[in-house]
């Protein structure tokens, strides 16, 4: 398929910079995929758009405040390092623009340095000397890593706008943003409902964001990102499909953490390990019946994901009734339910 096939008409005037409160209020279109239909509700209607013995699966990743101010040695120039990923040894995966030479130091607050060992087309590493655990470091000076297209710097309110109600595992740089929509009470009521909720784990990484540059899509590469599907989850799938419930995935990270451990096993079972599943149209889904997710940048791979469960067609339909009712786009936006 071509990559044009996955543009379409967007006001950027849409693009959502901070989230509805209470988070549950925001507003839901909701695609029935087998009678092709469009709905508008709110995601606080969500039990009422399950079925009891439904199951959700959300991503328990936990955002890290990993974007952190420094200095260039010996100019002193001003940069900004993303944290990406622990390699191991005090040696970080980052990302940073400008030009920089393997030796090179960046200093930071706190008594933190750090000395770049790999600067190439295969990404940026740097090594961190720092008198306190890196993490921690990151919890005390690091920001929250906003996505570009929100026009404003970290907030205080970022700190819990921009993490999900499920966080527990330390270790995106972005969050996953269907998550977002959750709250206690919501929560709540679709237990009372009948509809469980389990959690996979994938750290969300640049590998999601990596831009789609060839123009017949089969051709694009995804990086890698770690995921885990454990025992528990596993179980609780297991027992809805045979039920007759459906499995849906809150978020395209979701959706690629079930069915990488799907692959990997040849069939459902406990996974862990680096997924770089591309999903596109033809895809067959092995594990997800249906996907809650928010309204994504043209020309991604997310875009992608979501026309494989829905068709490009009905995909296309989908975000021009968005585009024309105004919902609110990306991350702190509305959200899409596709059954």
């Amino acid at each position: 398929m071509n990559l044009s096939e996955f543009d379409f008409p967007f006001d950027p005037a849409l693009i959502a910079s901070e989230p509805v409160l209470p988070r549950h209020a925001a507003r839901l279109l909701c695609l029935d995929s087998r009678a092709g239909s469009l709905s508008h509700r709110q995601v606080a209607d969500l039990p009422e758009l399950l079925a009891p013995g439904d199951l959700l699966v959300v991503n328990d990743t936990k955002v890290l405040a990993a974007r952190v101010s420094g200095r260039k040695q010996p100019t002193g120039t001003a940069v900004e390092v993303l944290f990406v990923k622990d390699c191991g040894d005090a040696v970080w995966e980052v990302m940073l623009k400008g030009h920089f030479r393997v030796g090179q130091t960046i200093l930071f607050d706190g008594a933190v340095s750090a000395t770049v060992v790999q600067r190439d087309e295969h990404g940026t590493k740097i090594r961190v000397v720092s008198p306190v655990p890196v993490l921690d470091f990151l919890r005390a000076h690091g920001r929250m890593p906003l996505p570009p297209y929100i026009k404003r710097g970290a907030q205080p309110e970022d700190q819990v706008w921009y993490q999900t109600c499920f966080a527990d595992r330390e270790g995106a740089i972005a969050a996953p943003t269907a998550g977002l929509h959750f709250t206690p009470e919501l929560i709540d009521r679709l237990r009372a409902r009948g509809v469980e909720t389990v959690a996979v784990t994938l750290h969300v990484g640049p590998g999601t964001f990596k831009p789609v540059v060839v123009e017949r899509i089969e051709e694009h590469q995804m990086g890698e990102e770690w995921f885990e599907v454990n025992a528990e989850t596993v179980r609780a799938i297991h027992k809805t499909k045979q039920s007759g419930g459906r499995v849906v995935a809150v978020g395209t990270t979701a959706v690629r953490a079930l069915e990488s451990a799907a692959q990997l096993a040849g069939g459902l079972q406990a996974a862990i390990g680096e997924s770089r599943l591309f999903i596109s149209p033809g895809f067959h889904f092995k594990v997800v019946d249906g996907l809650m997710t928010n309204f994504h940048l043209p020309r991604t791979t997310l875009l992608m994901l979501v026309s494989a469960l829905t068709g490009v067609e009905a995909m296309r339909r989908a975000y021009a009734e968005a585009v024309e009712r105004r919902y609110r786009f990306y991350s702190y936006g509305d959200a899409m339910l596709i059954l």
